[in-house]
């Protein structure tokens, strides 16, 4: 039985509101790739590609990734929840046949992936590419939805609130990219980010950008295909 559970992030000052990410529960994936081989990805869209590293040491997301991307898993499927300034989100496989109507963000395998949270060596920076789940305890990952995060500059101003709200202590890594290049902090510590977008950010602005419904859905369906390009 499919379920959604949808969950605040802590409220600061400076962010957009309340956000959730879904997913399903239950089995772990296999297999395991090279270790001293970087894995890569290309995610082609209507707006064009977007190319992203996996890193080596998010293993289980990195190998299930893979895995689903060989099996063509993502493809057809959509970009089905978009906010702008914060991130955009898909591998919701419900999404290839769904009709205007459909409320997505439920489907996916019927098991999820332990954490893998590496945080704050990779952290919410602008075109981190994250696992989605739902609000269960132990953080365990989707089996295949994931996100992308396009976020915004924040002034250390903003970065001491949010740390003097949250209890989260930021590096000077993270303080000095979310003050430069972007992204979303809040989500940091909560969320395994297991790859980072290296061409096509400029794709990923453009998804971001496009006209939403209900839901965060885009008007117009923004549709994937993603294959392993290293």
């Amino acid at each position: 039985m499919k379920r959604t559970i949808l969950f605040s992030f802590v409220t600061i000052a400076f962010a957009i509101g309340f956000y959730s990410f879904t997913g399903v529960s239950l089995l772990k994936p296999t297999n395991s790739m090279n270790a001293d081989t970087i894995k890569k990805v290309c995610i082609s869209t209507s707006y064009g590609d977007i190319k992203i590293k996996l890193y080596n040491e998010t293993p289980q997301h990195r190998d299930n990734f893979i895995k689903l991307a060989k099996e063509a898993y993502f493809d057809g499927t959509l970009f089905h929840r978009v906010i702008k300034s914060f991130m955009i989100q898909g591998g919701d496989p419900d999404s290839k046949k769904a009709d205007s109507t459909s409320i997505l963000g439920n489907g996916g395998p019927t098991y999820t992936i332990p954490a893998e949270i590496l945080s704050p060596k990779y952290f919410h920076k602008r075109g981190a590419l994250g696992a989605a789940r739902d609000n269960n305890p132990a953080k365990a990952s989707s089996g295949s939805q994931f996100y992308i995060v396009q976020g915004r500059t924040f002034s250390e101003e903003e970065l001491t609130a949010f740390s003097q709200k949250t209890g989260k202590t930021l590096t000077k890594e993270q303080i000095e990219t979310y003050k430069t290049i972007g992204g979303t902090p809040w989500l940091d510590g909560d969320y395994t980010v297991f790859g980072e977008v290296y061409d096509g950010m400029n794709v990923v602005d453009q998804i971001a950008a496009v006209k939403i419904g209900p839901n965060d859905r885009p008007v117009k369906d923004v549709k994937m295909i993603i294959k392993v390009i290293e």
